[in-house]
């Protein structure tokens, strides 16, 4: 080493080893804000695996049923929605059956049940074909409703119209609500000992 007047010159040795630097001293504040900085933990592991854990016990705990399941391995099920319009005092239920031939759909009626069975028939003359994208599902669909009481089997109608079958029924007196009037008494003393 060399020192002329304030100037320090100092002379560099190279070597095969790499030079080593002294740690980095923290300030306390430096420290504090690593603090804060989210880390994996194994309590975020435990978390994830009890929410997956918790998942697969709900879909085992709403297994479908024998009907469902059917429907499940068939690949279609229509959507359906029923209601009783109290205005037009009618029975209604829609039945989604886009691209299905209202003619391979039947309907029956046995006690209370209404059966809708049918098919959804693939008509494409390519057999083999390299799918992209398959979302639509074909095959047959039987789908079984119970009737709210009251309604007159006897006059079920059904229309199909734009994919959507309509299927109604006229209600009978009877079996729509009806509102019970509330008398009010007047009030009677009790009497004080």
């Amino acid at each position: 080493m060399y020192v002329k007047g304030k100037l320090r010159l100092e002379t560099v040795h190279l070597s095969s080893q790499p030079m080593q630097v002294p740690p980095k001293q923290k300030k306390p504040q430096e420290v504090l804000m690593t603090n804060l900085v989210p880390r994996d933990s194994i309590f975020q592991d435990l978390f994830a695996f009890r929410r997956d854990f918790d998942q697969i016990f709900n879909r085992f705990l709403s297994w479908p049923s024998t009907q469902e399941e059917r429907t499940l391995i068939t690949g279609f099920a229509p959507a359906v929605e029923s209601f009783i319009d109290k205005d037009d005092k009618k029975f209604h239920c829609q039945v989604m059956l886009p691209g299905v031939d209202p003619k391979d759909v039947n309907l029956q009626v046995q006690g209370n049940t209404l059966t809708i069975s049918g098919e959804r028939r693939d008509v494409r003359e390519t057999k083999e074909a390299d799918f992209h994208h398959r979302e639509i599902t074909y095959g047959s669909f039987q789908r079984s409703l119970l009737l709210p009481e009251g309604v007159d089997k006897d006059r079920l109608s059904a229309e199909y119209r734009n994919g959507m079958l309509e299927i109604t029924a006229p209600m009978s007196a009877a079996a729509l609500p009806k509102k019970i009037e509330i008398r009010s008494l007047p009030l009677t003393r009790h009497a004080s000992a």
